[in-house]
């Protein structure tokens, strides 16, 4: 009985000879790390003519590659760590937490188990919170909802189960409004607007999400002006930016196919350096995008529980950085 997806087949062409063969595999498939295509490949689940090959083969160009099954990993349980958090509100049923760019919700496929297990916010809370909801299972306990890894801002996590899933039907049905800033490139036509594109994931690209498909899944970003900068690096917009949906990278992508790429944002045509007439260039280290405030029903007391953070002092930096230009 073979496993679902598999056998999985490549024909490699002249461009890619001389490949090696982790390195080929690798590109062909860019959901899975390197790491994990060279276990594939040591544990002999990967034939190449029907033979079983090293890592550091060299490819011809002309072999028939096949993947006869996938790795089965034993299950990541998130660990405790000791890492400092911007806790914006607790009691015994939730807290909101101020996340910092840079750090990962919850782990994820991609990476070495241990790389992948290590200095996220799922972590963090392991230290600071006796008790954490199982709704979401071990990886990610106590986390209902998310935030990009280069997006900084509020994040609700629940204690109890019972707490988790009434959140979660708040957010289903669309009444937990979240609130963010994001500074873009270019001078936004409208002062207000409301973006409704699809969202699917893009067909060459897996890492990225696009608007360009169809049949993808609803997402509404509504956006007012909040700031307008003319600078030596060119011209900026601040927006403010209320997410009815919540999908994946939904408004770096809505931002992006209106031709206003967030700051900083390269997966999404944002330039890595901003260069400006006769001064030094300058760049963003991760995306302008920040989680300002979050308003919701407490799940327990049914009372109006509203939240905001200011920028960080990164961003902050950056605005008064493009002022003074």
């Amino acid at each position: 009985m073979t496993e679902a997806g598999y056998p999985k087949h490549f024909v490699p062409d002249a461009d890619d000879a001389g490949k090696r063969l982790d390195q080929f595999l690798t590109a062909k498939l860019p959901e899975t790390s390197r790491s994990r295509v060279q276990q594939l490949i040591s544990e002999g689940k990967v034939l190449v003519n029907g033979s079983v090959e090293k890592t550091s083969y060299r490819l011809r160009g002309d072999e028939q590659i096949t993947i006869v099954a996938q790795i089965v990993l034993p299950p990541l349980r998130a660990i405790a760590e000791e890492i400092a958090l911007d806790i914006v509100y607790e009691d015994g049923d939730l807290a909101v937490i101020n996340k910092p760019a840079g750090m990962m919700v919850h782990a994820g496929a991609g990476a070495t188990d241990d790389v992948r297990n290590r200095g996220t916010l799922v972590n963090a809370l392991l230290h600071h919170f006796q008790q954490l909801s199982a709704v979401s299972g071990e990886l990610r306990p106590g986390i209902v909802h998310r935030l990009d890894k280069e997006t900084s801002g509020l994040i609700i996590v629940a204690k109890r189960d019972e707490i988790h899933r009434k959140l979660a039907t708040q957010f289903a049905k669309r009444q937990v409004k979240k609130t963010y800033l994001a500074l873009v490139h270019g001078s936004v036509k409208q002062d207000k607007g409301t973006i409704t594109s699809s969202i699917s994931r893009d067909a060459v690209r897996r890492t990225r999400m696009t608007t360009r498909r169809s049949g993808g899944r609803e997402a509404i970003s509504h956006y007012k002006v909040q700031r307008r900068i003319e600078s030596k690096y060119g011209k900026f917009t601040m927006l403010e930016v209320r997410i009815d949906t919540g999908r994946t990278h939904q408004i770096r992508v809505h931002l992006s196919s209106l031709g206003h790429p967030v700051v900083g944002d390269a997966l999404y045509g944002a330039p890595r350096e901003i260069r400006g007439k006769n001064t030094k260039a300058i760049s963003l280290s991760r995306n302008f995008l920040h989680a300002a405030a979050l308003e919701f029903q407490h799940p327990r007391t049914a009372e109006l529980v509203q939240l905001k953070r200011e920028l960080p002092s990164e961003l902050q930096k950056f605005v008064a950085g493009l002022n003074e230009a």
